[in-house]
């Protein structure tokens, strides 16, 4: 129960899609650096936008917000910029961008008294996160070096921001996020949903890692 190749396959389609889009984004000066600042400056302002209750809109500008971390990493490698400097930023920005999402959200669920959404947003960001903590704790103890702990999960940032986005946009396109004591509105379910999914696939995400590093510790132990 690894997850690795299919995660392994997305990560790399994804990359391929990118990488022209970063080259044309070279060519207009922009660095890598500046696009993952950029990147994150557009995430916010969706984080905003969902806040506000504009849930559509939200969806569309927090894709384009993400698809930066496409962009930046794509644009380095394609340039030979690749620097210990850029990979930190990159991380630190992602999940930087990724909490501000989820707290925008909860402020969104809780001003359209969707309760429920918001402690699923909250659940969401709590498992999105040990996610990127079990990656980064595991690399610091010398396991999955590399691109190896990345590739574990059934759900990276790639996939969680997809479903994410979507959820944020089918919310908008059935009328928004809604609810009364007697009445949830067929966007807040929509929503709810994605969110759902998000924090179950995260919580998977986050037993093939451990079960990835103890058995990494086993073999490396001769047991």
């Amino acid at each position: 129960m690894n997850g690795s190749r299919p995660a392994a396959g997305f990560r790399d389609r994804v990359r391929h899609i990118g990488e022209p889009v970063a080259l044309l984004f070279g060519r207009l000066g922009l660095t890598p650096n500046g696009l993952t600042v950029l990147g994150f400056a557009i995430t916010v302002a969706g984080a905003g936008l969902a806040a506000l209750g504009l849930w559509l809109v939200a969806g569309i500008v927090v894709f384009a917000g993400g698809a930066f971390d496409m962009f930046d990493g794509a644009l380095a490698r394609a340039t030979g910029r690749e620097s210990k400097v850029g990979a930190f930023l990159d991380s630190v920005f992602d999940r930087w961008g990724e909490s501000v999402v989820y707290v925008g959200i909860v402020v969104g669920c809780l001003n359209a008294g969707f309760n429920l959404g918001a402690g699923l947003a909250a659940a969401a960001m709590s498992e999105a996160f040990l996610v990127s903590y079990t990656r980064a704790r595991a690399e610091s103890l010398g396991f999955g070096a590399g691109r190896g702990m990345a590739a574990v999960g059934v759900a990276p940032r790639e996939v969680r921001l997809v479903i994410l986005s979507l959820g944020l946009l089918v919310g908008g396109l059935l009328g928004g996020i809604q609810a009364t004591p007697t009445a949830t509105s067929d966007g807040a379910r929509a929503l709810a949903i994605a969110l759902g999914v998000i924090a179950i696939l995260a919580t998977i995400s986050v037993i093939q890692r451990i079960i990835h590093v103890t058995k990494q510790a086993a073999i490396s132990d001769g047991k």
